[in-house]
């Protein structure tokens, strides 16, 4: 049976042995790089780089950058792109452990405009118009 995160917190507060505590939860998955894990959810989701990128309204070559590992994109440019792949919460939960920025959190006005956002499926532009409706700051593409 999986483990909540709490659990395994206790469980890794009161374990003597990294490796065996490793090898007994197979949940505590490795993290993949940025660009790994991009190719990954395009491949599953049967989408094309080319039309993420457009629908994302990131500059074409830095948006590829990304893609290629050759740069790290901001918060905000990697929530366009994951707007634009029409990710799940959780699938934006990957992507942020790939970098290293902080959940979305639904106690944070603004975070919650973007869980709002891709339970609803709106696009990059979508979410900017909605952020400027709330009298919030936009979405930095």
């Amino acid at each position: 049976m999986k483990k909540n995160t709490q659990e395994l917190l206790e469980i890794l507060n009161s374990t003597d042995k990294i490796e065996t505590y490793l090898s007994n939860f197979p949940e505590v998955v490795p993290q993949e790089p940025l660009p790994i894990a991009l190719e990954k959810l395009l491949s599953e989701k049967n989408l094309k780089k080319s039309q993420c990128i457009k629908t994302s309204g990131l500059p074409r070559t830095y948006a590829y950058q990304i893609f290629s590992g050759e740069r790290t994109p901001s918060r905000d440019k990697l929530l366009a792109l994951c707007l634009a792949m029409h990710l799940t919460p959780t699938e934006v939960h990957t992507l942020f452990c790939a970098t290293g920025y902080p959940d979305l959190y639904a106690k944070n006005q603004r975070d919650s405009v973007y869980i709002f956002a891709f339970n609803k499926h709106l696009s990059p532009i979508e979410t900017n118009e909605l952020l400027m409706e709330l009298k919030m700051d936009l979405m930095e593409i």
